[in-house]
């Protein structure tokens, strides 16, 4: 989403700046180009060369330094920028954006740019939670700068408490939703995602191969596109997506409950989840002990959260999955209409790459009037955006 855009990356004064370099590798992996202007306080914590070498263009710090023949680079800098990203931000920078001082390259390029200004904190807990810094920053807020909250932890200081710089994948994220067009805004979107567990024990439990990455990325790219997310995951390794509203659950019971709690409020319900089709129909308080012979679990049926929602669609768009390893249009096509669905992604277990546990996806999106989108191998973030595309086209 960040490919050919042009990023602007400032670095002030602190010990954070040694991440500004990692920050750059990750932008530069979406396909973008980085510039970095360095403030003179931030050459004390890591090297202008570094940065250049990372980012493949000169480091800026000079006000009056000519980028081409007669750019000044505070004006050409801040006009090509699409998104000026400080990182880290220090209580001073933050200061002196807020009081509107324009005495060197950074500050003057901040005034100077139409783009979207992030700003990403970091410093020591006690100015970070000084009521001079939080005025200056619900300031620099109100005339339209983006401001991350800083992380906690332990500091460089040896305190523990707020003031890290933000995690730097919540920064990129941030980067693309504020370069992502809001076709989405105003609009609910409850997904589900994961696995679900089922247990028979106090120890062991059912369960499938389930990763929750194609769930993550429908929520991400929808909240990336300004609707209100509402994530319902079973148990995962993923890190919960920054600004969803994120319900974590267990069995399919749980899952059940948490979507019909938030039913009434979603606008469209996209059931990726691998929800088990059974559970154990009873559950040993004590772990069962291995003994001789065959162990017979007794099973009974789940409920059908997707049928459920279908009968009770009340205008929502309603968007399922179907993984088969055998017919797999003719069962995506009978799930599709039994269950009363608008759209179904259906993909084949057996084809590498389209399966659980990877980080792309081979699909066909099936609609209600027979027509079959037909997608290649892709990421499952850009598999993500083409179904919400296709969502978007329903809302109309």
């Amino acid at each position: 989403m960040l490919k050919g855009k042009h990023i602007l990356l400032g670095v002030t004064g602190g010990i954070a700046a040694y991440k500004s370099a990692e920050l750059i590798r990750l932008f530069i992996k979406t396909g973008c180009s980085v510039k970095v202007i360095m403030t003179r306080h931030a050459t004390e914590f890591i090297t202008p060369l570094t940065l250049q070498t990372l980012s493949g263009n000169p480091v800026f710090m000079d006000m009056f330094s000519l980028i081409r023949d007669h750019d000044i680079a505070h004006i050409a800098l801040a006009e090509e920028a699409d998104v000026l990203v400080i990182a880290p931000a220090t209580a001073n920078i933050i200061g002196k954006m807020a009081a509107g001082l324009a005495d060197d390259l950074l500050t003057t390029v901040a005034l100077a740019t139409k783009a979207p200004v992030l700003i990403c904190p970091a410093m020591n807990t006690n100015m970070y939670e000084n009521a001079i810094v939080r005025e200056n920053m619900r300031k620099l807020a109100s005339r339209g700068c983006h401001i991350m909250a800083a992380g906690e932890g332990e500091l460089a200081c040896k305190t523990e408490g707020s003031g890290r710089l933000p995690d730097l994948q919540d920064i990129l994220d941030e980067v693309q939703s504020l370069l992502t067009e809001k076709d989405l805004a105003g609009k609910r979107i409850l997904v589900t995602a994961g696995p679900t567990r089922e247990p028979f024990d106090p120890v062991r439990f059912i369960t499938n191969y389930s990763s929750g990455k194609m769930g993550y990325a429908l929520a991400i790219v929808a909240r990336r596109r300004g609707a209100a997310v509402t994530l319902i995951s079973g148990p995962t390794v993923l890190p919960v997506p920054s600004g969803v509203d994120f319900i974590p659950v267990s069995s399919a019971l749980e899952m059940r409950e948490a979507v019909m709690q938030h039913l009434k409020t979603a606008d469209m319900v996209i059931k990726s989840a691998a929800v088990a089709d059974f559970r154990p129909s009873t559950r040993a308080d004590d772990k069962i002990k291995k003994k001789s012979g065959p162990l017979t679990l007794t099973l009974e049926r789940n409920p059908d959260i997707l049928a459920e929602i279908g009968k009770k669609k009340e205008g929502r768009i309603l968007i399922g999955f179907a993984m088969e390893s055998e017919d797999l249009v003719e069962n995506a096509k009978a799930k599709l209409m039994k269950k009363n669905l608008d759209l179904i992604v259906a993909n084949d277990v057996k084809q590498s790459g389209a399966g659980f546990q990877t980080d792309t996806n081979i699909v066909k999106i099936l609609d209600r009037a027979g027509g079959i989108e037909e997608l290649p191998l892709m990421d499952k973030m850009e598999v993500a955006g083409r179904i919400l595309d296709r969502a978007k086209q329903l809302f109309k």
